[in-house]
């Protein structure tokens, strides 16, 4: 079956569907027009995990088994094996809603087992592969993704659901700028015929100062708005060697400099929350990342994988840039409009919600099919 070929293909579209319902199944549950069932996770928590490990992680674990094999010449889990995980998936998403019912022993392997077993064989794959990798600064991930049982046992934990969730974002950053240093180049060769150039000694400097912001929680305030603004300050230097004008010209990469730039932003956004300046209504900080990061650059990524692993020519339809767009639009509700205009802040919150999931919903239309499909070119995966 086409659909169990790759590990994007299912996860992908697990992943259209989170981002379509889980935000429009928030704001119903804020507003108070829908109820979590009894068992469930608390309305924040549950909101916190399931963009995180429904959405997010149904995005990075598809893109890190089909790019393991990129990597490490070795490919990742397909057939039965990947029908299991996407059991696991599911099974997580019913255990979050009934996690309560659960008994005590249970309850943990239900809501681990989906990034325990993709995160598990990704990890063993590069450490058993590694003299074979193309990028020796996998090394990373293999320390980034067992991480994220940590920060998810800690967001699970109501005592320590901010540490936990601020875990797991820093993760997702980790993973973002190693995805930056390694599109970038080619992006803009591919786009405007440009040569970016390479500094490895900073991108390895931004690499490991995100490492160490993914524990800004643990650190004194002012040590961690430090190590946040340090972060910021090395991505921005790296943003200004990057053409960016020449980048912003191009759609198919000006995407990805707008999510660059958000990272700058929320990294910012974070230290001066812990500085204590007050920010508006609505974890702007978080937000923005959200928005302007993981919503932004993931659409634009699933895009690609969803068109150039299946064969297809890669182009971004008008209903794709329509999508990016509205969630464009989206992030200026979610962000600005309530500061603007709190009083109306559950309205912007409505319009911040439907414009992530028409984004997620107009892709979706379009790329879902061919994940159910061979490739067209007569490869196999």
């Amino acid at each position: 079956m086409s659909l169990f070929l790759v590990g994007f293909r299912p996860f992908f579209v697990l992943a259209f569907v989170a981002a379509v319902v889980l935000p429009l199944a928030w704001v119903q549950i804020y507003t108070g027009r829908l109820a979590l069932p009894e068992g469930a996770l608390p309305p924040v928590m549950w909101h916190a995990h399931e963009m995180i490990f429904a959405f997010g992680w149904a995005v990075l674990g598809g893109f890190l088994l089909t790019a393991s094999k990129n990597w490490v010449k070795i490919r990742g889990l397909h057939g039965r094996p990947l029908a299991v995980a996407v059991v696991f998936w599911l099974v997580e998403r019913c255990a979050v809603l009934y996690s309560g019912a659960l008994p005590g022993w249970l309850r943990w392997p239900l809501l681990a087992a989906f990034p325990l077993f993709v995160g598990g064989y990704v990890v063993y794959t590069l450490v058993r592969y590694r003299k074979q990798d193309s990028f020796r600064d996998n090394a990373f991930f293999v320390v980034a993704l067992p991480l994220f049982l940590v920060a998810k046992a800690l967001l699970l934990t109501p005592e320590t659901l901010v540490t936990g969730w601020t875990l797991a974002l820093g993760l997702f950053r980790v993973a973002f700028v190693v995805m930056f240093e390694r599109t970038f180049p080619p992006f803009m060769k591919a786009a405007a015929n440009v040569e970016l150039p390479r500094l490895p000694p900073l991108d390895f400097a931004i690499k490991a100062l995100m490492l160490a912001a993914a524990f800004h929680a643990l650190l004194p305030p002012r040590a961690a708005a430090a190590l946040l603004l340090a972060t910021a300050l090395a991505l921005a230097v790296r943003f200004t060697r990057w053409r960016p004008l020449t980048g912003l010209a191009h759609f198919p990469v000006a995407v990805m400099y707008v999510g660059y730039l958000g990272l700058i932003a929320h990294l910012v956004l974070e230290a001066l929350r812990l500085e204590g300046v007050a920010l508006g209504l609505g974890a702007v900080a978080t937000h923005t990342f959200a928005f302007l990061c993981l919503g932004v650059v993931v659409a634009a990524m699933m895009i690609r994988i969803s068109q150039g692993h299946t064969g297809r020519p890669l182009r971004f339809a008008a209903s794709d840039r329509v999508g990016i767009a509205v969630l464009g639009a989206g992030a200026f509700f979610r962000l600005a409009a309530p500061q603007l205009w709190p009083a109306h802040y559950l309205a912007w919150l409505t319009l911040a919600a439907a414009g992530w999931a028409l984004c997620y919903a107009l892709l979706g239309v379009r790329l879902v099919p061919f994940l159910f499909r061979a490739r067209v070119d007569q490869k196999e995966h």
